[in-house]
């Protein structure tokens, strides 16, 4: 069949139409359409929603310097630490943060036929501008580090950012409570306990280090140790936030070295509240405390502590579990992370200008340590005893060392029941510190701060209180002491530096060899006192074991392997 129609067309000609045709062209129309649609929907299906290097650059290529990725994960930097690397990672607004399970830590050679290496990454933690912090294992020499999610194919990851190296490096910084900035640092190499020359430094503040025309600059009002204090401009404490994200600081050396590579992004203290609501706490830095961590808190709320601050250095224990098993049983402690080796002088520092809007008083201890009250009066009464003058700053106790006391294997009960055999001589101090008294440039050595002009300190009579220092244990715990030293001025146990100092354990040397009379070391005089104090007052009669002890340790908790 055909339809003759007249189309008014430029020579007025007649065209003929066939149906065949005209039904065959619309099939194959049909036919194009659900064909091209379908390509469409499977070719960005699976495709992530984290970019990788690979479909980004093929985009650029394409498309020139116009193409833009939709808002995604991204690698902010890296820093190279011995043993370990950390890697930033950058967060859009409202996406749901990745788990341990979810990253892989790949390791990309330079040469011209680059090696992937692929391991899984060791934890990974929270940082304090909604990102997250991944610990992956140490970067081999030459190769650079990045990240893949699981379920990408083998070649996608995440474009590397900039590497730093540790020690030179600055890695943290507060707006304190008067608006000054405090910037902790590696590399300046200050000499300890020494106010440095400020004319030597300026600060410098920026969300773009490499536009050197569009960065901040500020005097330094203090230096000393591994502290920089910076004034911080007005525009940085009033001015919008920026789309590259919130502000860095850096340091930069007058005439030398330049300025230092940054990761610090400034966060600001709340100012405290008319009445501050614990009236002591504590700060520690630790690693791997897990099986000490809950004798330790327990044991000081029974005599008084209200908060815990916990600057955990790299553990990789069970210590998280631990702190959240104590928050709940209602124990008000806090994990900080708190990476950088050979820091504890600044990570003090830092956990007193964030516990000072919380604390009348903060005790700076380790989690070997106990405070031991002959009286049986609670910490909060002795603090009041010795701070009858408004000049009283810092309260100093004594410290005894105690030694393995006869065992080789970990005591059941805790180290308060355990341990009965000290040191005659009390060995040092440590402080509980009225933060208002810190003087600005926030020194601090073997736990004791240098105090503004007109505070002092007060010693503690021992036959008040003592600290009860657990420092020479059982060997198998003894020995993790050779691993690393947290203290900045303070030489690692198997450097031959300063091997006489009361720093290390006398007559042991630098390597972890157990000595055959270890058990017996460091035993001078039997001091049950804390002992007994602690079975009368954190016993529970009914189930006939320490409120610290958990259930799986009573079959054998009297097992304590002494050597007759």
């Amino acid at each position: 069949m055909k339809i003759r129609r007249k189309l008014g067309g430029v020579c007025g000609s007649d065209v003929v139409v066939s149906w065949r045709l005209f039904f065959w062209f619309v099939v194959l129309f049909v036919f194009s359409f659900v064909l091209f649609s379908t390509m469409f929907v499977f070719k960005g299906k699976f495709r992530p929603v984290v970019r990788s290097v690979r479909s980004f650059s093929t985009a650029r290529a394409v498309m020139g310097d116009s193409a833009t990725l939709s808002p995604a994960v991204s690698i902010r930097e890296a820093v190279k630490l011995p043993e370990q690397t950390l890697v930033f990672l950058k967060y859009p607004p409202s996406l749901r943060l990745f788990t341990k399970d979810d990253l892989i830590c790949v390791f990309s050679s330079g040469d011209d036929s680059p090696k992937l290496r692929k391991e899984k990454p060791e934890a990974v933690d929270s940082d304090k501008f909604g990102g997250q912090i991944v610990r992956c294992p140490e970067t081999p020499p030459g190769y650079t580090v990045s990240l893949a999610i699981s379920r990408w194919t083998m070649d996608d990851h995440l474009a590397a950012g900039p590497t730093h190296q540790w020690d030179w490096l600055v890695y943290d910084a507060v707006i304190d409570h008067d608006n000054s900035t405090v910037v902790f640092v590696k590399g300046l190499n200050l000499k300890p306990g020494k106010v440095a020359d400020v004319s030597r430094y300026e600060c410098v503040y920026g969300w773009d280090f490499a536009k050197h025309n569009r960065l901040i600059r500020s005097d330094v009002i203090s230096a000393a140790q591994e502290i920089v204090r910076c004034r911080t401009p007005l525009t940085v404490l009033n001015g919008p936030k920026s789309a590259h994200g919130p502000v860095k600081v850096s340091v930069r050396i007058k005439g030398g070295s330049g300025m230092l590579p940054s990761i610090a992004q400034p966060d600001r203290i709340v100012h405290p509240p008319r009445r501050k609501p614990f009236e002591m706490c504590v700060c520690t830095m630790t690693r791997n405390a897990a099986a000490v961590l809950r004798e330790w808190v327990m044991y000081h709320a029974g005599i008084g502590v209200q908060r815990w601050f916990i600057y955990d250095n790299n553990s990789d224990d069970d210590i998280i579990a631990e702190i959240k098993d104590l928050e709940r049983r209602g124990y008000n402690v806090s994990r900080h992370f708190w990476p950088w080796i050979k820091t504890q002088e600044a990570g003090f520092s830092n956990c007193a200008i964030r516990a000072r809007n919380d604390c009348d008083w903060i005790a700076f201890i380790d989690v070997d340590e106990f405070y031991y009250i002959r009286s049986g009066e609670s910490l909060t009464s002795i603090i009041r005893n010795y701070t009858a003058s408004a000049e009283i700053g810092e309260i100093r106790t004594p410290c005894h060392s105690f030694g393995p006391s006869g065992l080789r294997n970990r005591p059941r009960g805790g180290v308060t029941e355990g341990y009965t055999c000290r040191v005659i001589l009390p060995e040092r101090h440590k402080s509980i510190l009225k933060p208002e008294s810190m003087n600005t440039t926030l020194i601090n050595v073997v736990h004791h701060f240098h105090l503004k002009d007109g505070f002092t300190f007060a010693d503690v009579d021992k036959e008040v209180m003592v600290i009860n220092h657990y420092k020479y244990q059982v060997w198998e715990v003894f020995k993790e002491k050779f691993y690393r030293r947290v203290a900045t001025y303070v030489a690692d146990w198997q450097n031959d530096e300063n091997v006489g100092s009361r720093d290390r354990a006398p007559g042991l040397g630098t390597r972890p060899v157990e000595p055959p009379d270890w058990a017996e070391r460091f035993c001078e005089v039997n001091d049950t006192g804390l002992r007994d104090q602690v079975l009368e007052k954190f016993k529970d009669n009914k189930l006939q074991r320490l409120i610290w002890e958990k259930e799986e340790d009573e079959g054998s908790r009297r097992a304590h392997n002494r050597i007759d």
